[in-house]
């Protein structure tokens, strides 16, 4: 099964849930976050068009990210069926992503907008409001007890859900890297999106400091289900 057939087949798969600042929330084994308090979905790091970003430096990547990133998605927001949706950031991998997006995938991110509030977190890779797409753009907001921005903030955070580092873990001693929720239960931070995104081993020092290193659980997303595992029971890698 090749990594975006499992994507797939992970959408059918039972959601963790737990509690997160007081608040209940549901890591889906898609790489979503759901509040079902807020009727919100909660997606981090996208990188839509990234293919394209590449190809305009001279880099070829296969052309289809953004499209499979959105089937993803709508999958997602079939299940779910969310009043509201919130982008951590990294939506688009630069700056002309939106502008330079191509009409039908334009047209299929537009739909699976359509009647729903849209909040685009500004991130490093966009940090401007997408051209001729809609929603909104913030650098953070608070949902609940909860702040959502693109970056985590240095220190504990109480409430705090993030994206950015995209983390992924791996069992000590054997297995293969797994994309994660990454979280002690006052703050998290979500898996990566994109179908092209790549992560980052949840014991590098980017981590350190974030977490309560006693509570600190990589919520790994397997072929089944979500599988919570503390960080001393990892692998760097």
């Amino acid at each position: 099964m090749n990594a975006l057939a499992r994507r797939r087949a992970q959408l059918g798969c039972e959601a963790l849930e737990m509690a997160l600042a007081g608040e209940r929330v549901a890591c889906d084994p898609a790489g979503v976050l759901y509040l079902a308090a807020e009727n919100c979905l909660v997606v981090s790091d996208l990188h839509l068009e990234k293919g394209a970003a590449f190809a305009r430096r001279g880099m070829f990547l296969p052309p289809y990210d953004t499209a499979a990133t959105l089937s993803l998605l709508a999958a997602c927001l079939d299940r779910y069926c969310p009043a509201r949706v919130v982008c951590l950031g990294d939506s688009f991998h630069d700056v002309k992503g939106a502008a330079l997006m191509p009409a039908g995938e334009r047209a299929s991110l537009r739909s699976l907008m359509a009647g729903r509030d849209w909040i685009w977190i500004a991130g490093n890779h966009d940090p401007e409001p997408p051209v001729g797409i809609g929603g909104e753009t913030l650098a953070e907001v608070a949902i609940g007890a909860l702040a959502f921005r693109h970056e985590p903030s240095a220190g504990r955070r109480r409430g705090e859900v993030s994206g950015h580092l995209h983390p992924v873990a791996q069992l000590a001693g054997r297995g293969s890297r797994r994309a994660c929720f990454a979280t002690d239960g006052e703050r998290m931070i979500l898996p990566s999106f994109g179908v092209t995104t790549g992560g980052l081993n949840v014991l590098d020092r980017a981590f350190h400091g974030l977490f309560d290193a006693s509570r600190a659980l990589a919520c790994m997303i397997g072929h089944a289900g979500i599988y919570p595992v503390r960080f001393g029971a990892l692998s760097a890698g």
